[in-house]
């Protein structure tokens, strides 16, 4: 049995923490400073609650003697303590993060680590990251990767048809920081809340805009190899409107904390969610101009006989995955590892990664020729 630190037991955490103790191949030690989220932790042999100061270096440092790896479940803003105590005590790394910054911080830490920092095990990056790389890899010249993935409510209820179902704080950055992408084969930054666009999947219409931090390391790995590479968020219409109204027009961008509890106080939490992923890659096969799709929704399910929402199952079932594929070395145990470098069929055939497979729609991957050229 391998021992783990997790630090962070808000919505995301206590689900990974009861995921790996039921699986009997790990023991969590999940730490945090807010003691109420430690009394919602599953009682189980496998799970050690601890209080920690996430900022402390030396309280954890000392927390992570021991341990095979440190998983940060925490706020993307001090996921950077974990990540720089990780790489001093030789301890492997993991995240869900999808701020830039830190990822940046993550693979310079890599540089001169002695185990293998992990940034971006979630959803978007995470999954979705693996599952587009795959695509494109079957290309012989690609032309766009386009990805799209939303967390929503199947139900919504309010005029911003959206309700929290992950972190508020992570919400609110996604929504305000330059975007990565690349366009006409260049590596750019983008506006966020631009480039609206609307479609329909599954007899549903939605619509989709730019948000930060969801295309992972993807730009520098295939930039000079694509046309145009971009990630957008997926809402019901009307969404993107509003969030606009509120952080440019009446300027709460300028007033995040003020922001983070008008939603908190007006937007209730819901499990009744449901997870969207579509992914479109086009480029050429044996010079014929193909597009290949992946489209998928996972939606709320009891585990372990508890109530979970699709974004904390999908997010657990990327970092759970991962560490599973790390302890099997299926992954190199060393230095910086992009979610790319992971094989897709490994992840969606291993015990977490299989809630990706169990709830999907029709078209996992299907192929369209949309021309030929000459051989």
């Amino acid at each position: 049995m391998k021992n783990i630190l997790l630090l962070g037991a808000g919505k995301i955490g206590i689900i990974i923490s009861d995921l790996l103790a039921h699986c009997g191949d790990y023991h969590v030690t999940v730490a945090d400073s807010n003691k109420e989220n430690l009394e919602r932790l599953t009682e189980h042999a496998n799970i050690t609650p601890l209080t920690l100061d996430v900022t402390n270096s030396a309280e954890l440092q000392e927390a992570m003697k021991g341990k095979f790896a440190a998983l940060s479940a925490c706020p993307f803003h001090i996921t950077r303590y974990v990540a720089e105590a990780a790489a001093k005590t030789g301890v492997h790394y993991l995240d869900l993060t999808e701020d830039v910054a830190c990822t940046k911080l993550v693979k310079e830490l890599a540089k001169t680590a002695n185990s293998a920092l992990i940034p971006q095990c979630g959803l978007a990056p995470g999954f979705i990251t693996i599952a587009a790389y795959d695509l494109a890899m079957k290309f012989d010249k690609l032309q766009n990767v386009h990805m799209r993935v939303g967390a929503l409510p199947k139900y919504p209820s309010n005029a911003l048809k959206y309700n929290l179902t992950w972190s508020t704080d992570g919400l609110i950055n996604e929504y305000c920081n330059p975007c990565e992408a690349i366009v006409e084969g260049k590596f750019t930054q983008v506006l966020p809340l631009e480039e609206l666009e609307t479609f329909a999947l599954d007899g549903i219409n939605y619509e989709a805009f730019n948000t930060s931090g969801g295309l992972g390391t993807l730009c520098e790995t295939l930039e000079g190899k694509v046309d145009s590479l971009n990630y957008r968020s997926v809402r019901y219409p009307g969404h993107r409107d509003i969030m606009k109204m509120l952080l440019q027009d009446l300027r709460l961008r300028e007033h995040q904390p003020l922001f983070k509890e008008i939603l908190e106080f007006s937007l209730p939490l819901t499990y009744q969610d449901v997870v969207l992923v579509f992914i479109t890659v086009s480029g050429f096969k044996n010079g014929q101009l193909v597009q290949e799709s992946y489209a998928n929704k996972i939606y709320s399910q009891t585990i372990n006989n508890k109530q979970w929402s699709a974004i904390q199952i999908t997010t657990a079932a990327g970092i759970c995955a991962v560490l599973d594929l790390l302890a099997e070395g299926k992954i190199p145990q060393t230095g910086f590892i992009k979610q790319e470098d992971i094989c897709f069929e490994s992840f969606i055939n291993n015990r977490f990664g299989q809630y990706y497979s169990k709830s999907a729609i029709a078209d996992k991957a299907t192929s369209t020729t949309l021309g030929s050229v000459a051989a």
